[in-house]
């Protein structure tokens, strides 16, 4: 292929892409739109409610892409404290609808509202009171006057070149599903600590530990008292593999923390008998045992030390270092 050729098929490349992303954010702007009036305002609010007193599960439906967007946005909600499944509408008639209890929600996904699958969930929802949550672009439609909560969607242009391939309603559909979600943490009060629950593994899951799942404490803590010489910190020091200790009073409370950097201060004193407070670096950084890696890995790097002391209510509890996080994936 000639240059010139490949040149001519990179810019229109290029502006199909730039073509495409405009008409999707126009989409996007018409969905925000929406949600700032009726109907779907209120229907937003009220799915919202629904949601939120669910005494069961989410269970989100639909075919095609509408199906495809309906398995992320259940994902969503499982992952962010609401209990969710997705049910493909076409397996519905053929016994999944089993999957469907007293106390669920239906939130059924059809663009045109016309889904012939959605049927026999319909029928189902309305034979045993299960409440129906339809997201449709045609609210007159079948799906929409069956649903007892009707989001209707903006119309909006897709951007494939026939405006036939769902591209810009399947970004709002998952837009909206988002929104939906986000909304319901919000309501719940949804923690970081709630969303590690359902997030273990991965980096994600490693950003989320706290402190305490990490820190070494009792015996591998490097501590001397208050009353401690400064031979027994550097010796304290050299025994364990922190680079320092921290120095306590009688209640165990953290004064300070001798570290390296002091020890070769103190070469200066030919006194190894002297106190440790003569030497010590007063009022050292800590955290505390909830502090979540993350938080501590930044706190590290802020402040340039590798190591920092736990404590609780003033009381040394444990030492995390540097090495603790990164070696937990934490970056």
């Amino acid at each position: 292929m000639h240059a010139t050729a490949a040149k001519v098929l990179d810019d229109s490349g290029l502006l199909s892409a730039l073509r495409t992303t405009r008409i999707e954010m126009d989409a996007l702007q018409s969905l925000s739109e929406a949600l700032r009036v009726a109907p779907l305002r209120d229907s937003f609010l009220e799915a919202v409610a629904a949601l939120t007193r669910l005494s069961g599960r989410l269970i989100v439906t639909g075919v095609g892409k509408s199906g495809l967007v309906g398995r992320k946005i259940a994902a969503t909600m499982a992952s962010t404290g609401t209990p969710a499944l997705f049910l493909h509408s076409s397996e519905a008639s053929h016994g999944d609808l089993g999957m469907i209890s007293v106390g669920d929600v239906v939130m059924a996904l059809s663009w045109s509202g016309e889904t012939a699958e959605l049927g026999a969930i319909i029928t189902y929802c309305r034979r045993f009171g299960v409440k129906l949550i339809v997201a449709t672009a045609h609210p007159e439609s079948t799906a929409g006057r069956a649903a007892d909560i009707c989001l209707a969607l903006p119309k909006v242009r897709e951007a494939c070149p026939n405006e036939l391939a769902p591209t810009s309603s399947t970004v709002v559909q998952s837009v909206l599903g988002d929104a939906l979600a986000v909304a319901l943490t919000e309501q719940r009060g949804f923690s970081r600590s709630d969303f590690f629950v359902f997030h273990p593994g991965g980096r994600l899951g490693a950003q989320l530990t706290t402190v305490a799942q990490l820190m070494a404490e009792t015996s591998e803590v490097p501590m001397v008292r208050l009353t401690a010489t400064l031979l027994d910190a550097t010796m304290e020091m050299s025994r364990k593999r922190y680079g320092c200790t921290a120095v306590v009073d009688t209640q165990d409370r953290l004064v300070g923390v001798f570290t390296d950097g002091d020890l070769r201060r103190s070469f200066a004193s030919e006194r190894l008998g002297d106190n440790i407070g003569e030497h010590m670096t007063p009022t050292p950084i800590t955290v505390t045992p909830d502090t979540l890696t993350s938080d501590a890995l930044r706190i590290l790097n802020d402040n340039a030390v590798s190591v920092l002391f736990v404590c609780e209510d003033s009381r040394l509890v444990g030492v995390i270092h540097l090495h603790d996080i990164l070696r937990a994936g934490v970056v």
